[in-house]
């Protein structure tokens, strides 16, 4: 993303936040719309897609500190560079009336005390800077690209949680050169048309304005002897496995986060991060309702109506015995407590549904037992439709 996108979105907007929200209550704020507009949740939904798209690349620009400061310092200074549309009075550039930056007529206005003119010229302009030495923004080390990559786990190990790897392909350092860009046995050398520096200076007067290096492309660095693997880039495509810890509890649609294990970085600078989408396989007998478990459980007629004690089983393999009171109605659900998912925060509970069981076949005995218990019943369930008006 551009910089140039940072000055059109609001990204605090976007996740319903102040720009002084803490980390706690911006992940807060983030998990809350992704579970909402999830695709697993709204299929063939375009406009929650592409909401949750809009979601989560405000989280990734604001859940790293480093970008997020970048991106406020951005949204903060972006509405100067209206100082170069049209100018003030006297053909000032920066639309005051003098040096100073008062606000003249037609002009934007400047104040050159509220920071440092190199600095904000360098965010606006991601190639050049105002500066009397030293390389820009857009010429030094850059972050290497986030990337994504979906796991799929069973139930159990979403539950239990896991530590598993992710197989992706991506770019990555090359093995041959370790990123360098060189031959194995040379190294790359100081450039000689700016002397390391990755940028050449043009003087404008006031001020000077720093492009990258045409020789270098700004590294500074110059590879005489590329690697054979790379072509001199440092960088090679290839499958590679990345270990992964899954905490206990994690659901459908969850993103973990593996700093620095995403796209390698350019000129020196740090890999991107690895966003782990979590994909969670169904159990044959239990379901789940957020931190609880759930399991539907046949009884008979008999139990139903005079009450016993049944066998449920858990999702650890060990089971918990059900007092049914009398008269329970098919449906009907019990808790039993802690034994639910179990995560850092809390530990839910196991609901068991009763569904009363009506036999297909029935043995003489069987049947002789239900019409007696037919005949013996003398009011009818359904007195109450005919009454009723």
């Amino acid at each position: 993303m551009s910089q140039h996108d940072w000055l059109e979105k609001d990204f605090y907007k976007i996740l319903g936040v102040s720009s002084d929200v803490s980390e706690k209550e911006l992940t807060k704020a983030y998990r809350k719309l992704a579970r909402r507009y999830h695709p697993d949740a709204n299929p063939d939904d375009k406009g929650a897609e592409e909401r949750f798209k809009e979601v989560s690349e405000a989280y990734d620009v604001l859940s790293d500190a480093k970008t997020r400061a970048e991106y406020d310092q951005i949204r903060k200074y972006g509405p100067a560079a209206g100082m170069f549309g049209g100018g003030g009075r006297g053909g000032n550039p920066f639309g005051g009336a003098g040096s100073g930056g008062g606000g003249g007529a037609g002009g934007a206005g400047f104040d050159f005390d509220s920071g440092n003119l190199s600095d904000i010229l360098g965010g606006l302009f991601g190639a050049g800077r105002a500066t009397r030495g030293g390389p820009g923004p857009g010429t030094g080390p850059r972050k290497g690209d986030d990337l994504e990559a979906d796991l799929t786990l069973s139930f159990d190990e979403a539950v239990k949680g896991v530590t598993t790897s992710v197989h992706l392909t991506s770019d990555a350092a090359c093995d041959t050169c370790h990123g360098s860009g060189a031959a194995p046995g040379t190294s790359p050398e100081i450039c000689d048309q700016c002397h390391g520096r990755g940028v050449l200076d043009d003087n404008q007067g006031f001020f000077s304005l720093s492009q990258p290096c045409p020789r270098c492309g700004g590294r500074g660095r110059v590879v005489t002897t590329p690697c054979p693997t790379c072509r001199g880039s440092g960088i090679e495509r290839k499958p590679r496995q990345v270990k992964v810890r899954i905490p206990a509890g994690v659901k459908t649609g969850q993103r973990i986060r593996l700093k620095g294990r995403g796209a390698p970085g350019r000129n020196g600078g740090p890999a991107g991060d690895l966003y782990v989408v979590v994909r969670v396989g169904n159990h044959e007998l239990f379901g789940r309702k957020g931190d609880n478990l759930t399991i539907d459980v046949p009884i008979t007629f008999a139990e139903a109506t005079l009450g016993g004690r049944i066998t449920v089983p858990t999702l650890d393999g060990s089971t918990v015995t059900l007092k049914i009171p009398p008269a329970t109605p098919s449906g009907k659900t019990f808790r039993v407590k802690g034994r639910g998912v179990a995560t850092k925060k809390s530990t839910g509970d196991l609901l068991v549904t009763v569904k009363v069981d009506v036999p297909s076949e029935l043995s003489e005995e069987q049947r002789a037992a239900v019409e007696a218990f037919g005949a013996a019943t003398t009011a009818s369930p359904r007195d109450h439709l005919t009454s009723a008006g």
